[in-house]
């Protein structure tokens, strides 16, 4: 894997200043997660909605200077370094061709795309463009995956040979969990982090991939079991739901020991190793506003990458890459098919 860099010796001189797209939720978890940083190197500088009473709102919330009732206007503001995308899954491509075409590095949020042809295209256009681009799978970047990625090279359990995931949280009666059209189904929603878990754990190669699930009556997926099976008779397996509230846990079992993500998996600050005892927990940033995702100021942290990778010239970043980005869409998508789950966009 090659990580693509354009030569430059300029770094960021000011803060770093944030267009966000989409006054949704994740958007305000995302805002809120930045006021955890250094203000000199990070800034919400503007915000644009559908609705310019929507972008209002959001920035009087926020304490966001400017607001655009149009995306267009936001990505055209000269005053904007990058752009975050926080909108519904099928806005993804059209918004960050839009963000590239007028010279936006861009921070995406997951899933990239609807598709794997979509991610594709998406990260060409970049290329062509010469601008960073990342998918935003937040949880990539926290210190906990750092030490995760240590004890798996130090042996701490062995050679690792399965991975189990429990995830399910009863949020399927939301339109974007539901719809196809709106990139519904718990594949794409909460399926997509066990998916980067097991590339994370088991190395960047495709598995073999056994699928199986419940569609709701529009055609989306409200539950799924998946096998995925790496070289070495290394397997994956985990359920998601969108209709039961699950353990949230994941167990990365070795030849010697077991580590346990403690629940909530999906952002943990805790790691426990079996039959060491030893466990190792991580604080994550703190901030006077609340968030709606638990643990979601730990969406600071791919901003802290995203600086580093536009002050390095990178057009991607090595924690996150392009190549993983498209593997993660390929096996995505081949599970929700399995499962019966067609969009749109195929």
């Amino acid at each position: 894997m090659t990580t693509i860099t354009i030569s430059t010796t300029d770094s960021i001189p000011h803060s770093l200043r944030w267009g966000i797209v989409s006054a949704g939720l994740i958007s305000n978890d995302f805002v809120v997660a930045m006021t955890t940083l250094n203000p000199s190197e990070h800034v919400a500088a503007a915000v644009a909605a559908r609705s310019v009473a929507d972008a209002e709102k959001f920035a009087k919330e926020h304490d966001i200077p400017k607001f655009y009732g149009s995306y267009e206007e936001l990505f055209q503001d000269p005053e904007i370094d990058v752009i975050y995308i926080g909108s519904i899954h099928p806005y993804h491509l059209p918004l960050a061709k839009q963000a590239l075409d007028n010279g936006k590095p861009v921070l995406c949020e997951k899933p990239l795309c609807m598709n794997s042809k979509e991610t594709t295209e998406l990260i060409e256009y970049a290329k062509e463009k010469n601008l960073f681009l990342m998918e935003a799978i937040w949880v990539r970047h926290f210190p906990v995956y750092r030490k995760l990625k240590e004890l798996l090279d130090q042996g701490a359990i062995g050679e690792a040979k399965n991975l189990i995931i429990s995830f399910g949280i009863p949020i399927g009666d939301k339109d974007s969990c539901k719809y196809p059209n709106l990139g519904g189904g718990s594949t794409l929603g909460i399926g997509i982090y066990c998916v980067q878990l097991a590339l994370f754990v088991f190395g960047q190669q495709k598995p073999e991939i056994v699928s199986t699930g419940c569609l709701n009556k529009w055609g989306a997926d409200e539950s799924g079991s998946t096998t995925l099976k790496f070289s070495g008779g290394r397997m994956a397996t985990f359920t998601t739901s969108y209709n039961t509230l699950m353990p949230n846990e994941a167990f990365i079992v070795g030849t010697t020991g077991t580590i346990k993500m403690h629940s909530p998996f999906l952002s943990t600050t805790k790691l426990e190793v079996t039959p060491s005892g030893n466990v190792f927990h991580y604080s994550l940033p703190e901030s006077a506003k609340s968030t709606i995702l638990e643990g979601s100021t730990g969406l600071s942290y791919q901003c802290l990458e995203v600086r580093r990778c536009i002050n390095e010239g990178r057009l991607e970043s090595p924690v996150m890459s392009h190549w993983e980005s498209q593997l993660i869409a390929e096996i995505c998508e081949s599970i929700r098919k399995q499962i019966g789950v067609v969009y749109p966009q195929d």
